[in-house]
């Protein structure tokens, strides 16, 4: 629906922003505005204001800004007409009239909405009487609990041709609206229509604003011709245009879940009931570009979670093929592949929340399953199959159609074949394999043909071998120490980062800190896949258990909530990672005048050692590119300011007056 600029302005007019801002914000007056905590971030001094002279609000510790229309829609994560229509219900604005055609139409829609409805209602009855039963133990022996069923309105469609439309007849509702809302199965050679679910556990499917539009049936016999049947193509439904659950994972996404994509139905009920709520599922089809859509206006990077199996490694190239061309700055995708033989639902059911939240911080992004598919089980023995790969990369990397983006896939890409064909240190022709090349009798140089994203010999995918053979320390060799030891070279190493650890070790002491810095430190780049885990799992624990104001009883709920979960390993692991006991802010019993300038410097210093890293390998390989002056000059400036960075680290040891560290010392 358009809204002329004159009702959007009367709307404004109406709505106080310290009215429509108060349903959700506790405001106070100061002077001429309202004061209130942010609804964006957690934090402990009131940094929100809102004027209602000037028709706004600011938050001063996030930058956001805006009327009440972008409130509404950055608040409940809805789109700019469902903001202005929930907006006009509160200020009792009629909606703008339409088209007598456009009317009849919509008033068509809101018939079928309630046809669905009904529907849903008979098929949930259904399942709950006698008739049931059946569908009652298929869904126990799936462990989704009545709560779980009543939560997504399951149903069961009874095993008889016309029992829905009886039902829904004697309730005054015509066959033929039946038939458009795609419930029974009519048409010219179909002179009695019948129901077109028959004995299936019945999931509803709802649009962006909750309303049911389509069903999925899981049919219960063996011998059915379709296991999955859902609704055909109506008024309401477009498959490749909508997401199960989208209603609801919209908003757990908005609130801060990782938007994760799964295949079926119940893996997406298995992911929301441990905890996943912001996990939704393509409607019986692959991935389409409007599906794709959906998912980014979401999330930037929305996680695809696949069987671990052929079939899944296929629909996560798929996927990549498809998101290439869209691509934009910041929206990408993440991979997950499942163990093998596994899906969600059994992961969720053998191994609870803390199995899907490891595969989930394994997820790989998008240009490492894109390299590993091209590379997988290739032979680049001769300068032309080399020429071959180069060629397939660089076609991919034109198709998309962002120039930000393509150009730094094209760098990316570079980069990577660059390493893995250029010559070892001390020897060789440029651009030839690195590693020697096998004698009479030998094998050729291949890319092993490993599982799915994974990371072979060195950490990522990729990883060269000569017959077996591992080629150096692993695929790539650093060109710098800096290099050797960040996160572009994961995996080369074994141990956690000093500075890693130190940021982990000051969440487990303080775990206070993520009251006001929760989003920073999910946002925070971590190397090491152990140290990605741990945080994974302080987040979990710390949003499970009540909070105190008693830091030490605090910190002694997470640390038993985290043994009690498994991650004992991890917190070893930082431990041993630690090797000075000088960081005094980060140790347990700290004074806050302490904990605070440390956490914010560490911090700072993780997010400066990275953006150097990122430089580092930019320069490098423009230097591969061309040995000019200009960019050996670039190339000694980054690396001066990542030393400059090793100095500052000690800047984080001069705290710890507050705690008492110069009398412990003495």
């Amino acid at each position: 629906m358009r809204f002329t600029p004159e009702f959007l302005d009367e709307l404004r007019a109406r709505l106080p922003v310290s009215e429509v801002v108060g349903r959700r914000v506790k405001l106070k007056r100061a002077g001429k505005e309202w004061k209130g905590l942010s609804p964006f971030h957690q934090e402990k001094t009131p940094s929100f204001t809102v004027n209602d002279q000037k028709g706004f609000y600011h938050d001063f510790s996030s930058g956001r800004h805006g009327d009440i229309i972008r409130f509404v829609m950055e608040t409940e994560g809805v789109t700019f007409p469902e903001a202005v229509e929930r907006l006009a219900s509160m200020a009792g604005m009629a909606l703008p009239t339409v088209t007598p055609d456009a009317a009849r139409h919509e008033q068509r829609r809101k018939t079928l909405y309630d046809v669905m409805d009904l529907a849903a209602k008979f098929f949930a009855e259904t399942l709950a009487s006698r008739n049931g039963a059946k569908a009652r133990g298929y869904l126990g022996d799936r462990a989704i609990q009545p709560a779980t069923q009543l939560q997504f309105r399951m149903g069961y469609a009874p095993d008889e041709k016309f029992a829905l439309k009886e039902h829904l007849g004697g309730l005054g509702i015509p066959a033929a609206d039946m038939v458009e809302a795609g419930l029974l199965i009519g048409g010219d050679d179909v002179p009695v229509p019948f129901d077109r679910f028959r004995d299936r556990v019945m999931f509803p499917i709802t649009d962006a604003r909750g309303r049911i539009i389509a069903f999925g049936g899981r049919a219960l016999k063996k011998d059915m011709p379709a296991k999955y049947l859902n609704s055909p193509e109506t008024p309401l439904f477009h498959k490749g245009d909508n997401l199960y659950n989208l209603f609801t994972a919209r908003q757990a996404a908005h609130d801060g879940a990782p938007l994760i994509v799964v295949e079926g139905y119940v893996d997406v009920i298995a992911m929301v009931s441990v905890g996943f709520g912001a996990t939704v599922a393509p409607l019986g089809t692959a991935l389409t570009e409007n599906q794709l859509a959906l998912l980014w206006k979401m999330a930037d990077e929305p996680i695809l979670c696949f069987d671990g199996d052929g079939a899944g490694q296929r629909a996560a190239y798929r996927a990549a093929d498809l998101a290439l061309p869209h691509l934009k700055p910041g929206k990408s995708l993440r991979f997950a592949l499942l163990p093998e033989g596994q899906d969600p639902d059994d992961l969720a059911r053998s191994g609870g929340r803390g199995a899907i939240e490891e595969v989930i911080s394994l997820a790989k992004p998008l240009a490492d399953v894109v390299w590993s598919r091209e590379i997988e089980g290739g032979s680049y023995a001769t300068p032309e199959r080399r020429a071959a790969l180069e060629a397939r990369i660089n076609e991919l990397s034109n198709g998309i159609r962002d120039e930000v983006v393509r150009r730094y896939y094209r760098q990316d890409f570079q980069q990577r074949l660059q390493r893995a064909f250029a010559p070892e240190s001390g020897g060789g022709q440029r651009g030839g394999f690195r590693g020697s090349y096998p004698s009479r009798g030998e094998s050729a140089p291949r890319f092993a043909s490993r599982a799915p994203f994974s990371t072979g010999g060195g950490g990522r995918p990729g990883g060269l071998s000569t017959g077996g053979r591992a080629v150096g320390r692993g695929p790539y060799q650093a060109a710098s120490p800096q290099l050797a030891t960040s996160s572009i070279m994961r995996g080369q190493r074994t141990a956690i980062s000093r500075r890693e650890a130190l940021i982990l070790q000051s969440l487990l002491n303080h775990p206070w800190l993520l009251h006001d810095h929760l989003e920073e430190v999910a946002a925070l780049e971590l190397a090491h896949p152990e140290a990605h885990k741990l945080r994974a799992g302080i987040i979990a624990a710390f949003s499970n258990y009540s909070h105190t104001d008693d830091p030490a009883a605090e910190r002694d709920r997470l640390q038993a909530s985290l043994e009690k979960s498994g991650y004992s390993e991890q917190i070893q692991k930082v431990e041993r990672a630690i090797t000075t006991k000088n960081v005094w802010g980060a140790q347990a019993g700290a004074a806050v005048e302490d904990v605070l300038p440390t956490w914010h410097q560490l911090v700072a210093l993780h997010r400066q050692w990275h953006s150097l890293l990122r430089e580092l390998k930019d320069a490098e390989l423009a230097l591969g590119q061309d040995s000019s002056e200009a960019n050996y000059g670039w190339l000694r400036d980054v690396k001066a300011r990542l030393a400059e960075v090793d100095g500052l680290e000690a800047l984080i040891e001069g705290f710890g007056e507050s705690s008492g560290r110069f009398q412990r010392s003495v």
